[in-house]
């Protein structure tokens, strides 16, 4: 598998990112690509999410979005990893990518000594049950959009206005709870090498 250009794209709001995966998924000029980068705080739904999720959002805004899965917070502090891939040229299928993204996060906590597991039935990456990491994709004409976030060193209060992921009382962890001198670039540098690794 040909390796995807990496793009860092620093702090990005939420709309102008989704619109432009959009338009990238459909472009002729299509190229694999992986964004990194961070959003200012921001509640998004997935085209499963039941919006009753969202207990109280303050003034956070509210996305409707086209990925799969459930109502999720992005803020500050953490890793944000799109996925732009040609998925049926490279003859992967939605199952394995999702796959790889949980074996790419696990090799990513494992860097700082965090054993993470998976739970049935509800997509992303957890430590002692608290949520680390989530995963939310969409598929169209065989290309993969949207991605992961990884919990690294954030404000979690936000969690405790939705239930994530559509559970009432999910708790949420950050990699800064296991290692206090963590920071972002590092995670980030850690996560494009275990990319190459798994993604080839």
């Amino acid at each position: 598998m040909k390796i995807p250009e990496f793009l860092h794209l620093g702090t990005q709001a939420y709309e102008n990112t989704y619109e432009q995966m959009r338009s990238l998924v459909k472009a002729e000029s299509f190229q694999d690509q992986v964004w990194l980068l961070e959003h200012p705080s921001v509640f998004t739904l997935g085209t499963a999410a039941d919006p009753s999720n969202i207990l109280n959002p303050g003034d956070i805004p509210v996305i409707q979005t086209d990925r799969g899965g459930e109502v999720t917070f992005h803020g500050p502090g953490q890793l944000v990893i799109y996925f732009l891939l040609d998925i049926k040229s490279k003859k992967i299928g939605p199952k394995t990518l999702v796959a790889n993204l949980q074996l790419i996060i696990q090799k990513v906590l494992q860097h700082y000594l965090i054993e993470s597991s998976f739970i049935e039935g509800a997509p992303g990456v957890y430590v002692e049950n608290k949520k680390i990491a989530s995963i939310g994709l969409r598929f169209s004409k065989g290309k993969s959009y949207h991605g992961i976030s990884i919990n690294v060193d954030m404000n979690l209060t936000p969690f405790s206005l939705i239930n994530p992921c559509g559970y009432a009382g999910l708790e949420v962890t950050q990699i800064s709870d296991f290692d206090s001198k963590v920071t972002l670039e590092d995670v980030k540098s850690v996560a494009i090498k275990e990319i190459q690794t798994v993604l080839r």
